[in-house]
């Protein structure tokens, strides 16, 4: 927007409808659709027959010096009604808030709520940073932190657009144009709401093209609440998926006036092309587990047979020493052996029939000793003697 509007309405007519690129691959793009008459009726945008398609979508808030407390309360107001007019759900417009002065914080981010209530709930304890304003430090947070799927981005398979709507009241602190490049350049359709001093020029800068869809200016914080309806048209998304008619199990994937089914990673699409299953990923050629792999609706995990343990890779699996004090009941030896293990006895014992304990051997038992007469047994050992009337040589073994 080449210059700040001279009246809010004219301000309101730049707003625009969802439409999604049919091109694969190629960036969301919220695009506008045309009304009757060629012109954008707020009757129209309020109809309650019109969803927004599923979105990621990033408030980022300006919270610095500048913002009055009384005027933050507004913007406060802004993001509450803006969620009214939102189709909020895990599997429709995940939201997430993002405060920013000198520093940034991320309030909540999209895996955090799926209702409108608990969302307007935390927005109301959001508190003012009151320092600098760093609007490039928080377009790269949004795009580092906030746009990942351990925060709760969709994968880009499932073909949700990723959307930030910065609202600033002042000039950047920092530089914005390349990080605000690379963020769109990744996907990220960014929106620029100036307030009242906002520097246009700057809006300019970080807002995707074109200019004249993405750029916004209200005079105060008063009247930045009109704005929801304008968005809801801009999100608004007259097709079966947003209208909740189809009878997708998982995804809605949005093709011209029809739809098709997809299903979420992990799972495969039935032969109706509407339900999905989930996929083993047991079978042979999916799983890289060392030895067992137990299937976990949709994913899996590594097991390892007794007497091995899973490494931290949670993939291969080493042989435990079962021979380790605690992990075996051998009365006397322990012999390990990949992972399992036997037991064995001291000289002069032999194993017993439940081949963990041990009796004595009787070693005057006869072939065991080499005594000429008497054989006389002392626990582990023997001595020989003589019978009456003969006396023990001095082998200690035979008899005269």
């Amino acid at each position: 927007m080449g210059r700040a509007l001279g009246t809010l309405s004219c301000s309101f007519l730049l707003l625009l409808s969802l439409s999604l690129p049919t091109v694969p691959g190629s960036p969301h793009r919220l695009r506008r659709q045309p009304r009757p008459g060629g012109r954008f009726s707020g009757s129209q945008a309020a109809d309650t027959a019109c969803k927004n398609r599923p979105l990621d979508l990033v408030f980022i808030i300006d919270s610095s010096r500048s913002v009055r407390p009384e005027e933050f309360e507004k913007v406060k107001i802004f993001l509450s009604e803006m969620i009214d007019t939102l189709d909020v759900g895990e599997r429709t417009t995940r939201v997430a808030v993002m405060n920013y002065a000198s520093t940034v914080k991320v309030e909540f981010p999209l895996q955090t709520y799926f209702d409108k209530a608990s969302m307007k709930e935390a927005i109301s304890h959001i508190e003012p940073l009151s320092a600098g304003t760093m609007t490039g430090l928080a377009i790269r947070t949004a795009m580092d932190e906030v746009f990942t799927e351990e925060m709760g981005t969709r994968p880009a398979s499932f073909n949700i657009p990723k959307v930030v709507i910065v609202v600033t009241d002042g000039r950047p602190q920092d530089q914005v144009q390349d990080v605000a490049a690379s963020a769109q350049t990744a996907g990220i359709e960014i929106y620029a709401v100036g307030v009242d001093r906002a520097d246009m020029q700057s809006l300019r800068i970080m807002a995707s093209e074109p200019l004249d869809e993405h750029v916004f200016y209200v005079e105060t914080y008063g009247v930045i609440e009109k704005l929801t309806s304008k968005f809801r048209e801009t999100f608004c998304a007259a097709n079966v998926c947003a209208l909740g008619t189809h009878d997708c199990e998982h995804v809605c994937v949005s093709n011209g006036e029809s739809y098709l089914c997809d299903c979420y990673e992990g799972y495969t699409l039935n032969p109706d092309k509407r339900t999905c299953s989930a996929v083993d990923m047991c079978e042979p050629g999916r799983h890289d587990c060392d030895q067992i792999c137990v299937s976990n609706n949709g994913s899996y995990v590594c097991e390892c047979y007794e007497g091995y343990t899973l490494n931290p890779d949670k993939k291969t699996c080493s042989a435990m020493d079962m021979c380790a004090p605690g992990r075996h009941d051998c009365e006397q030896v322990c012999l390990s052996n990949d992972g399992s293990y036997s037991c064995d006895c001291y000289e002069g014992y032999t194993l017993n029939p439940d081949k963990k304990t041990c009796s004595a051997v009787d070693m005057c038992a006869p072939g065991r000793h080499d005594c000429e007469q008497v054989c006389l047994r002392d626990d582990l050992f023997y001595t020989c003697d003589c019978y009456q009337g003969y006396t023990l040589n001095l082998d200690k073994k035979t008899c005269s």
